[in-house]
């Protein structure tokens, strides 16, 4: 499947070409850690304290690269509030909201199917 670069940047973007942009963004969403912290803000704005308990399992420093990469794709906004200590939240942008959503059916399919997967 292709589509047309809207920016004029290449004549048609195809996730399966090895120099497409497109690799670079799949591999950012379809990273573990990216899919449950966007999911995790589906809520609403979250600090990183709430995102790291619900993130069972992730160490400080994963979950920090990966706000970030989220962060720099346009998927999540960090705003901080001046305060001692610092207040900083972290929440979905439109885009971010738009990818949740298939996100969330990936992470659906995957709790109602897992009983049928072999080990990975």
């Amino acid at each position: 499947m292709t589509a047309t670069c809207a920016t004029g940047q290449h004549d048609e973007h195809d996730v399966y070409a090895a120099q497409c942009p497109c690799r670079e963004v799949l591999d950012l969403l379809a990273n573990k850690w990216s899919a449950l912290a966007i999911g995790a803000l589906e809520a609403g704005p979250r600090r990183f304290g709430a995102l790291q308990r619900q993130l069972e399992g992730v160490s400080p420093k994963v979950l920090t690269n990966t706000l970030r990469r989220l962060e720099d794709g346009g998927f999540v906004s960090r705003t901080v509030y001046p305060a001692v200590p610092l207040h900083v939240e972290y929440e979905l942008t439109a885009l971010g909201r738009g990818v949740a959503r298939p996100l969330a059916a990936l992470r659906s399919w995957v709790e109602e199917h897992l009983h049928e997967i072999g080990p990975a």
